[in-house]
Parts: C-alpha cells; sequence; structure tokens
C-alpha cells in the first residue's frame, strides 16, 4: 500500500513545497513594498543599480530587439505569399509585435539572464560571507539598504529599456523591409504609425513595468536567501534566472488576457 501511494506523496510534497516558495516569495515582495511606501531607498545605491540595471544592458537589448525586428519583418513577409497588401501588412506585424509582445517579453528575458543572475550572484555572495549579517550589526536594514535599490532600478529602468528596444526593433524591420524586400519607405513608415494605438503602447509598457518586478524580486530573494557557500550561491544564481524567465512568460499570459 505504501509502494502504491508513494507516487501521491511525492506529488503532493513537491505540490506544498512549490506553494510554500510562492508564498515566501509573495511576502518578500511585500516587505519590498512596504519598505517603498515607508520611503526605504538609498539614493547612492540606487543610482548605481540604476545605471546597472538601465545603461550597461542598452547594448545587449538593442541587439536582439534589431534583429528580432528585421527576422519579423522577413517572417511576415514570407508568410502573407506576396499577396496585395503584403507592403502594408508586414509593417503593421512588425509594429504590433514588437509594441504588444516581443519587446517586452525578450527584454524581460535579457535582463532576467544578465542583471538577475548578477545581482543573485552578489547577494548571495554577501550572504554566505556575512557581510549581510554585518550590516544587521550596524544596526542597518540590509533589506532597505541592498534589496530595495535593485528591484525599484529594475522596475524603473525596465520599462524605459522596452521603449528603446520597440524602437530599434521597428527600425530593424523598416531597414529589412526597405533595403531587402523592396518596400517603399513612406509606405512602410506610413504603416507603422497607421498600426500604433494608445492600448499597444499602454500594454507594452504595463508589461514591462511588472516584468521589471518580478526579475527583481526573483533575484533579490534567491540571493538574499543563499545558503551552502559557492555551492549555494551558484544555486540561487541558477533559480534566480529560471524563475524570473518563467515569471515572465507567465505574467505575460494573464496581461494579454486582461487587454484581449
Amino acid at each position: 500500500m505504501t509502494t502504491l501511494l508513494a507516487p501521491f506523496t511525492l506529488i503532493g510534497a513537491l505540490v506544498l513545497a512549490a506553494v510554500r516558495e510562492a508564498g515566501e516569495i509573495t511576502l518578500f515582495a511585500g516587505r519590498i513594498i512596504g519598505k517603498v511606501l515607508a520611503g526605504g531607498r538609498g539614493s547612492g545605491q540606487f543610482l548605481r543599480q540604476c545605471a546597472f540595471v538601465g545603461v550597461d544592458s542598452l547594448p545587449i537589448i538593442l541587439l536582439t530587439a534589431f534583429f528580432t525586428g528585421g527576422v519579423l519583418a522577413l517572417q511576415s513577409f514570407n508568410g502573407l505569399d506576396g499577396g496585395p497588401l503584403v507592403n502594408t501588412q508586414v509593417a503593421k506585424l512588425v509594429a504590433l509585435s514588437m509594441l504588444r509582445e516581443l519587446g517586452p517579453v525578450l527584454a524581460g528575458l535579457m535582463l532576467a539572464s544578465r542583471v538577475g543572475a548578477a545581482m543573485a550572484a552578489e547577494l548571495g555572495t554577501m550572504r554566505v560571507t556575512e557581510q549581510i549579517d554585518a550590516l544587521q550589526t550596524l544596526a542597518t536594514n540590509p533589506l532597505r539598504y541592498l534589496v530595495v535599490p535593485r528591484v525599484m532600478a529594475c522596475v524603473l529602468m525596465l520599462p524605459l529599456l522596452v521603449i528603446l528596444a520597440n524602437m530599434t526593433g521597428i527600425w530593424g524591420g523598416y531597414v529589412v523591409g526597405t533595403e531587402m524586400l523592396g518596400i517603399p519607405a513612406h509606405m512602410y513608415m506610413n504603416s507603422t504609425f497607421e498600426a500604433i494605438s494608445s492600448e499597444d503602447l499602454t500594454m507594452g509598457l504595463v508589461k514591462a513595468t511588472v516584468f521589471g518586478l518580478l526579475v527583481g524580486v526573483m533575484a533579490t530573494y534567491h540571493g538574499f536567501g543563499a545558503r551552502g557557500g559557492a555551492a549555494g550561491v551558484g544555486q540561487a544564481t541558477t533559480r534566480a534566472v529560471v524563475y524570473g524567465a518563467v515569471a515572465i512568460l507567465v505574467a505575460d499570459y494573464f496581461i494579454t488576457a486582461m487587454f484581449v
């Protein structure tokens, strides 16, 4: 009987562990929001984190967005089979895809990979080397000093990065569409502006803000709770990236469903 119930016991244990961790992450995020509302923010730390999250992430995000826009133009042109409206539809598909979906999601995933891993590793190293404990002995709240500036920087900088990524992606589609596919430049630009609406811009920025929060919370939660020396830091870094990426994709579905 025990053997028959073993799979169900394992499944139940996994579900309970997942629910427990989800609750801990939610409480951690609540503590961060509480510190923000209470005015907890180290201005020096915040500005440094903004530079790290925003300025240092620009090259990789813009490069990704440019080639994504170019690929979208190529795939859209081929998928439309050269129909009578192909010149106008390519521009619309590129613009809407970048604004609504690919701009925020790709920027969020790149941020989770680059910034999330770095934050988790940094905080994890500070935890296992007892630097965070030292801050507490000096009457410094580590959550306010270390975590809040990082999360706020992610929330603030990702929407700005997404705006630039959207522009770069549309430009990439424009370059491919006009130079390689022979679409008239004026027709491409007119179709792009006709396709864009305030709802598209709003959806992209809402997604970017939520994704920034998720990346910041996942990175700082796993880094802040790292245990077990170098191996623990490595595990925390891996979990921060994986959890952040999965959280972005799940949140993307629900936010899209809200706007549809």
